[in-house]
């Protein structure tokens, strides 16, 4: 029958509303009741799954998609870019501040007719800064996927370097899109146009598209949400900041993250004897992402290796193989 850790793990799925994360465990509990020899009970548990994944059982309509769901066509191929990769918050492992910023802008967008009762604004311009991996992209994503909106990418490789000189117009075709169609809209590694005015490696071309930028997002007043991510808020210039309604700086994962994403990421296991004083002091120096992978790469070890139990020593190994693959 299914272990305590799985039964844990079907309730922490269930009560997070994780469906994938349910059935992949309620599939592993099928597995072992197969090597059990239990293969009736493992059968009719599959097939149990495969049912209630179809819409149809759940009496639910399969969702159409909307006309706004598609990949930007004409001018605005290559530089708007669809994503399609929905991340719910409980997916997330924020500091509790992050969390709480971002809780908040949900709040604010989910109850806007109501501030605007009071003529009131939510917040929905946005600036994420961070170190790689910290969370902000998926963050974004968390945002699109909550108020149920786009998330369309803006390529600024493209803005720039393929359309020099007419960089200021493909920009404004950029916000005509966010003015009309509501979404969220990333503009990703933003230092690529946000850098200071008069800097030593000031390229006139690249200080007009910020000048323009700065006029536009001054001036949008669109539902979209506008969402600016940069690893290095050091070389932004200084009338960006009064531009956005917030600005959010994510963390490296701390003593309480550190164990909430390892636990995520081994929910399949047990982890009652994992010594968490000696993985958290390994971590010191990954970002989120990288101790994720660190996670997943411990899993697969102890899957092929080690009889399907993660240890102490296994996780701090593949810990160590991402610290050296930083050198």
């Amino acid at each position: 029958m299914a272990t305590a850790e799985q039964i844990k793990a079907l309730l922490r799925s269930h009560a997070d509303r994780d469906d994938q994360r349910f059935y992949s465990t309620a599939l592993q509990v099928a597995a072992q009741e197969a090597r059990q020899g239990h293969h009736k009970l493992a059968g009719d548990i599959k097939t149990m799954v495969e049912k209630s994944q179809k819409p149809a059982s759940l009496g639910l309509a399969t969702p159409k998609p909307t006309p706004l769901l598609q990949q930007p066509k004409g001018d605005l191929k290559g530089l708007l870019e669809l994503t399609h990769s929905p991340i719910r918050s409980n997916e997330l492992v924020l500091t509790g501040e992050v969390q709480e910023r971002l809780d908040q802008v949900l709040l604010e967008q989910r109850q806007k007719d109501k501030l605007a009762q009071f003529g009131l604004f939510p917040r929905r311009k946005l600036l994420f800064t961070g170190s790689p991996g910290s969370g902000k992209t998926m963050s974004a994503s968390v945002l699109a996927t909550e108020l149920k909106l786009p998330l369309y990418t803006i390529v600024l490789d493209s803005l720039i370097t393929r359309f020099m000189g007419e960089t200021a117009a493909k920009l404004r075709l950029v916000f005509d899109q966010i003015k009309q169609t509501r979404a969220v809209y990333l503009f990703d590694e933003f230092d690529a146009i946000g850098t200071q005015r008069g800097a030593q490696n000031d390229v006139g071309e690249i200080r007009r598209v910020l000048n323009s930028f700065l006029l536009f997002v001054e001036q949008d007043d669109s539902e979209s949400i506008i969402v600016a991510a940069t690893n290095h808020p050091e070389l932004l210039d200084k009338a960006l900041y009064r531009r956005f309604d917030d600005i959010i700086r994510f963390e490296k994962p701390g003593k309480q993250q550190v164990r909430k994403l390892v636990e995520n990421r081994l929910a399949l296991f047990d982890a009652s004897s994992l010594a968490w004083d000696e993985i958290t002091a390994a971590t010191e120096g990954l970002s989120a992402a990288e101790l994720t992978r660190a996670s997943e790469d411990a899993a697969k070890d102890a899957v092929l290796h080690q009889e399907s139990r993660v240890t102490t020593s296994l996780i701090i190994k593949a810990i160590e193989r991402r610290h050296a693959g930083k050198k």
